[in-house]
């Protein structure tokens, strides 16, 4: 389960910039077009925080949707999966520009 080691890179990333004080709550994007199980990071997220800063605190996860840039038509197309195709055109010649983010957009700690 690589969700796994992820959990434990936001959790380092987290201590990292909290300074030594207590997490209350992270806010990660999971994009819809990465391979990241968000219910899997949740689960981790609890086994990962234990004894840390990070126990307890909430965590919120938001999917940006996925979306490329068609190179037949070049316009830009909404994906649902990561191999779509152009809702436009029908090509399946895509370049990803959105929706394999996975990132921590914002960590709240107390004073």
């Amino acid at each position: 389960m690589h969700e796994m080691s992820i959990t434990q890179g936001i959790i380092d990333l987290c201590l990292q910039h909290a300074g030594g004080h207590r997490v209350t709550s992270v806010d990660i994007e999971i994009g819809q077009l990465s391979s990241v199980v968000p219910e899997a990071i949740e689960f981790c997220f609890e086994a990962c925080s234990r004894e840390t800063a990070l126990e307890g605190a909430r965590l919120t996860i938001s999917r940006p949707p996925g979306a490329g840039q068609c190179l037949e038509c070049g316009k830009e197309t909404t994906l649902t999966e990561l191999y779509g195709s152009c809702m436009h055109c029908g090509s399946n010649r895509i370049s990803i520009v959105a929706g394999e983010e996975l990132r921590v957009t914002e960590i709240e700690v107390d004073d």
